[in-house]
């Protein structure tokens, strides 16, 4: 297929280029290159002779539309988003703007276009903190934080233009990803290269807040394989089934990386943060995916690509990201209790 790929210059949406790529499609990446959206993520691929790159914003309306129509897109993938929870403390507005507005202005240009498939790559954070059991498709949306709001309000978007227009589309809802190329400001790749540095590792409240890992590529392969077999106007939970606490990950991360347990040092935790997310995905284990890459094996491999790729992320960390991590970090660290383990 002719697939467009919003945010394919992030974490994921490069990921997701570079398969479809091995897959014989056709890759239009559209990607406004804000602070997280990186060129070095593909630089693999950008003389393919199957890859368009177009520096646009999904909040232009205009750019979206030429896109659509001068590549003769069939299909269009959505992971642009604004993502991070802390961000969205700090600065709400934008992530409404992007994750709602946004995603409106992509909707109604792929119904204009006829495109044929329509996927919103979305989060499990829409269903809130799961005290017990796990979240399916049905249950109720009850965001905690601007991120997860955002996320929930495309989602709702999504949905109402099969309902409406039968353009037909699809939502996956993919647990905590890891692996390579992640911005640092995220959990693993924020506590991997502050170790490699022997830098304190900020670990909010107690640590004990539990999240499903899925490694990238798995999450990859949900979103093309719901692309290509889901049902038009249907949810997808995509999770790897590997529950783990906070502070269990950060101590296995230090252990790979032959580090003191010490540099651990408990913060005071984010407003609103969610204690536990878990995800039931029998719907899309009935389809035909299940995850394929086991926790420890994708950490370690995560771990390994962090510690052999230090100028990819030393040149992030050195610029906007150092005022960010002063504002959100500063003030806990020096408050903070280090591990006594």
């Amino acid at each position: 297929m002719r697939i467009l790929v919003t945010g394919g210059a992030g974490f994921i949406g490069s990921h997701l280029v570079r398969r479809l790529l091995g897959h014989d499609h056709v890759v239009v990446n559209f990607d406004a290159l804000r602070y997280s959206g990186n060129p070095d993520n593909l630089s693999d691929v950008a003389d393919h002779a199957r890859y368009a790159f177009v520096q646009a914003d999904i909040c232009d309306a205009g750019a979206v539309a030429q896109a659509l129509k001068e590549h003769r897109v069939e299909a269009v993938i959505n992971c642009a988003a604004e993502t991070h929870v802390d961000r969205s403390i700090l600065d709400p507005s934008v992530f409404a703007k992007t994750d709602v507005v946004g995603t409106g202005i992509l909707l109604e240009e792929a119904r204009k276009a006829g495109i044929q498939r329509y996927l919103q790559v979305s989060t499990d954070e829409v269903y809130g903190s799961v005290e017990l059991g796990h979240s399916r498709e049905e249950d109720l949306l009850a965001p905690r934080s601007p991120y997860a709001a955002s996320k929930a309000g495309g989602d709702l978007l999504t949905l109402s233009y099969w309902a409406t227009y039968r353009l037909p589309v699809l939502v996956t809802r993919g647990s905590n990803t890891y692996g390579p190329n992640q911005y640092p400001e995220k959990f693993i790749p924020l506590f991997v290269t502050n170790a490699i540095e022997d830098q304190p590792l900020p670990l909010y409240g107690d640590g004990r807040n539990r999240r499903d890992w899925l490694s990238v590529f798995d999450h990859c392969a949900a979103i093309e394989y719901v692309l290509a077999h889901g049902e038009p106007g249907t949810v997808y939970n995509v999770g790897g089934g590997n529950e783990r606490e906070n502070r269990a990950v950060a101590e296995t991360l230090l252990r790979y990386l032959q580090k003191p347990g010490s540099l651990i040092r408990f913060v005071q935790d984010r407003p609103g943060h969610d204690r536990r997310y878990a995800v039931d995905c029998d719907r899309l284990r009935r389809l035909g995916w299940e995850p394929t890459v086991e926790f420890e094996e994708g950490l370690r491999a995560t771990v390994e690509w962090y510690r052999t790729h230090e100028a990819w992320w030393r040149k992030i960390k050195s610029g906007e990201f150092r005022a960010y991590y002063e504002q959100m970090y500063q003030q806990r660290l020096a408050k903070g209790t280090a591990c006594a383990s």
